[in-house]
């Protein structure tokens, strides 16, 4: 009998060894290589020649329209680029709790009763538990098929027999394949499992949505290339206390990737929330530290309220904190305040976040990020109905940010009165925009004594040759 030839994989990142490490070499996490056996690749004869396409010059393809259907939920459908596409291959990955599942079951009863066949596929449920889910969630359909499984080969057969329009599966960490040895979960089974979902979707033209689990860092569970296998990655971001939702576009080879949709969540599932800016401001008096932030996430301006809270501290080094914004840029903007404008901040904790915990991640948030912190560490309160933006330079100047007017246009909708922006964008919406007072800036000593009139005065003053 022939020895099993044996490979240790990461369970991380995918990477391969032929011994055991306790460290793996390539993501270097540790005690993450797991014993596998290697699968013989079995040959097959290819007879269907005829399904091969040919090679064809660019200019030759066709340039129809790609056949979309909806889900149901503008939301969704707006991170999507338009709707679902036939034969396409859909990740959702959130933490446990934040609305995968609801949201999926959803989608399958808003397009079964528009008439499409949809089979519902869950490896970590009963079909009961899916039922029950279904009441509460008023998700009954004629053509809503549910099937507890986790078998691929049998859910295969479930596919081919029914021939859905759409497929859910719940989740690809419980899916295996019989002729692999190793664990439901493990590299080789969601490699293999996800290649075969692929494959299927492709050949019969069902749209598939699979749902994935995350690590405790927030990063997909499994190997990397689930990502690089499907069409569009679809990440769940929001607190399990908290009652709205972020729905981000990671991945999308239909449509943009810079698109987001917001849920609410209530007893009856996931409601869609088509007015963002409301969700992100609530009922609030201007304080000292709170900034309104102009974002745009892809097309939708956003209007969220960053806090930052600058404290002494007797430890060292001070800390820096913040699951909304990105360290490194709060790092930059501190060491700016400090170097230009003689701010003693760098001794202190650093403490930023948004209301309702949106994540913000643009040029356009410097301005008003480093105006919240000066303002805590100073203890003075902001100019009041005030929205900034803008980018900060290294050498503290104020440069212009792309998409002005949607920022000025959605400020004035909420009904705020000033908006601090760069000199630059000023330029441009001078004309148009004459129902808000546009207070433009060169430089963030400028923004700061604009939004704190008396901060730079004493002995924080800069000398007169700093920015």
């Amino acid at each position: 009998m022939a020895k099993k030839k044996i490979k240790y994989v990461c369970q991380e990142c995918g990477a391969e060894s032929v011994k055991w490490l306790g460290k793996c070499p390539a993501c270097g996490n540790w005690n993450t290589l797991v014993e596998e056996e290697v699968v013989a690749e079995v040959k097959t004869s290819r007879t269907l020649t005829t399904t091969f396409e040919t090679p064809r010059r660019i200019a030759e393809v066709d340039m129809e329209e790609l056949p979309r259907f909806m889900t149901g939920s503008g939301e969704l459908d707006r991170v999507l680029g338009g709707g679902l596409i036939p034969g396409s291959i859909i990740l959702i990955a959130g933490d446990p709790g934040v609305g995968k599942s609801s949201l999926t079951l959803a989608v399958c009863a808003n397009v079964a009763r528009g008439g499409k066949k949809v089979l519902y596929v869950t490896g970590e449920e009963s079909s009961r538990q899916i039922r029950m889910r279904a009441e509460r969630l008023n998700a009954l359909a004629d053509e809503l098929f549910i099937c507890a499984e986790n078998n691929f080969e049998r859910i295969t057969h479930h596919v081919e027999k029914l021939q859905p329009e759409l497929l859910i599966v719940d989740s690809i960490q419980t899916i295996y394949k019989s002729e692999i040895e190793s664990a439901p979960g493990s590299v080789s089974q969601v490699r293999e499992c996800s290649a075969g979902l692929m494959r299927l979707s492709k050949s019969l033209g069902v749209t598939t949505f699979v749902i994935g689990h995350v690590t405790k860092d927030g990063s997909l569970a499994g190997p990397r290339v689930l990502e690089h296998i499907v069409d569009t990655v679809l990440f769940f971001e929001g607190e399990r206390s908290a009652d709205f939702r972020v729905l981000r576009a990671i991945k999308n080879r239909f449509g943009a990737t810079s698109e987001i949709g917001l849920f609410e969540m209530r007893d009856t599932g996931l409601i869609d929330v088509p007015d963002a800016s409301k969700l992100f401001l609530p009922e609030r008096a201007d304080d000292i530290g709170s900034v309104i932030v102009p974002t745009v996430e892809g097309t939708r301006p956003l209007l969220v309220e960053v806090q930052a809270l600058v404290a002494p501290t007797p430890f060292m080094p001070p800390r820096r904190t913040s699951d909304a914004v990105d360290i490194k840029r709060i790092q930059l903007l501190l060491a700016v305040l400090e170097k230009r404008l003689h701010l003693s901040i760098g001794a202190c904790d650093v403490y930023v976040k948004t209301a309702g915990g949106i994540k913000i991640d643009e040029p356009a948030t410097d301005l008003p990020i480093a105006i919240a912190l000066a303002s805590s560490f100073a203890n003075r309160k902001i100019l009041p109905q005030a929205v900034i933006f803008g980018e900060v330079g290294l050498s503290g100047e104020v440069r212009a940010v792309s998409k002005a007017r949607q920022r000025v246009e959605e400020s004035i909708r909420m009904g705020f009165t000033n908006i601090i922006l760069p000199k630059k964008n000023f330029a441009e919406l001078s004309k148009s925009a004459t129902k808000i007072n546009l207070l433009p800036v060169d430089n963030l000593r400028e923004a700061l004594k604009i939004s704190m009139p008396r901060l730079l005065s004493g002995h924080n003053e800069p000398a007169a040759d700093d920015n």
